[in-house]
């Protein structure tokens, strides 16, 4: 059992820049009935002042300086490492106002996402299509955006953007740790969690709680530097077994669709390295039938007899495998 001690400056009483999506949601963020709020996150109805818009904001490593105001911008991704990887499409860069958002705002220029969205580094191009269209027809259901995104685009650029994140090299992006105790948190305006303005600790329960390495970089959407998850004890191990063995027939081994690593196949998306709470929700949208693709069509009866703690325990183990 790994014990920590938190220390973090809470100075930042500002609603994040990953958070200033809310406005542009094509409706209020409710979460499904029956889900854990620790995967479904619901902003706080009371956040702290917004930010001075001329704000000058840096990050370690680029040379570039921004505004508060361009990084609020969900119509103009800040690319803090422009020469890290081939120009970026329009619709990464810009997204199509007044509906959808720059795809580098939310899944960052890195590809690796915040855990209220998902990481598309590497991943299959036409598995990130497919799931496009399934937003598009309503198959698949987004609990904040995606569903309104897709109708707002088209499959051209839905293949423009998934031929560029896939491109991409995954990187490092989880700490897993295992504790008793967590530090208390808030949910920002776009769904994000952060350390409570307060202070303070709780015990964990039955959640993940993730936190940004770097609460200030996170802000920033540095696309570098990753989160913390925090996880109950034992839920690493748990979930190791569940994968690899299917749980004496609670479920079967993730591997044998996913590959030996779980860093996918084919069309078969990564699982290695990804955020705890996206594959949770992911879990949770095929068990309760939120999820009804093709793809759906297998997982279905692979979660079926999944409990919340099986799900919970998964999630952690995933989190904590290597993505490359």
């Amino acid at each position: 059992m790994k014990k920590f001690t938190w220390i973090l400056a809470v100075a930042l009483l500002s609603v994040l820049a990953i958070g200033v999506q809310t406005s542009h949601t094509q409706a209020p963020v409710v979460a499904p009935p029956g889900t854990p709020a620790w995967a479904f996150a619901v902003a706080d109805p009371v956040q702290p002042p917004d930010p001075d818009p001329a704000e000058q904001v840096r990050i370690p490593g680029s040379n570039r300086t921004v505004t508060r105001a361009q990084l609020d911008d969900l119509f103009n991704a800040v690319d803090w490492f422009p020469d890290a990887h081939a120009p970026a499409p329009e619709i990464v860069m810009k997204g199509r106002p007044p509906a959808a958002m720059a795809c580098g705002v939310c899944h960052l220029m890195s590809g690796m996402g915040h855990p209220e969205s998902s990481d598309l580094a590497g991943l299959p191009v036409q598995y990130m299509v497919n799931q496009m269209n399934d937003f598009k027809s309503g198959a698949r259901k987004d609990y904040a955006r995606m569903n309104g995104i897709a109708q707002a685009t088209t499959e051209e650029e839905w293949r423009q953007a998934a031929e560029w994140f896939s491109a991409l090299t995954p990187i490092p992006w989880y700490r897993v740790e295992e504790t008793d105790t967590v530090p208390k948190t808030r949910v920002e305006g776009g769904r994000g969690r952060l350390p409570a303005v307060g202070g303070g600790t709780e015990p964990i329960g039955n959640r993940i709680i993730v936190l940004p390495q770097d609460v200030a970089r996170a802000e920033a959407r540095d696309p570098r530097i990753g989160f913390v998850a925090y996880v109950p004890p034992g839920s690493v191990a748990k979930g190791q077994a569940l994968a690899t063995t299917g749980g004496n027939g609670k479920t079967i081994a993730c591997s044998i669709c996913h590959g030996p690593d779980l860093k996918g196949v084919g069309e078969i998306p990564r699982l290695a390295g990804g955020h705890p709470n996206y594959v949770a929700r992911q879990l949770y949208n095929f068990k309760l039938g939120l999820s009804n693709g093709a793809a759906a069509a297998l997982m279905k009866p692979t979660v079926a007899n999944l409990t919340d703690d099986d799900i919970l325990s998964l999630a952690a183990y995933l989190a904590s495998l290597p993505v490359n």
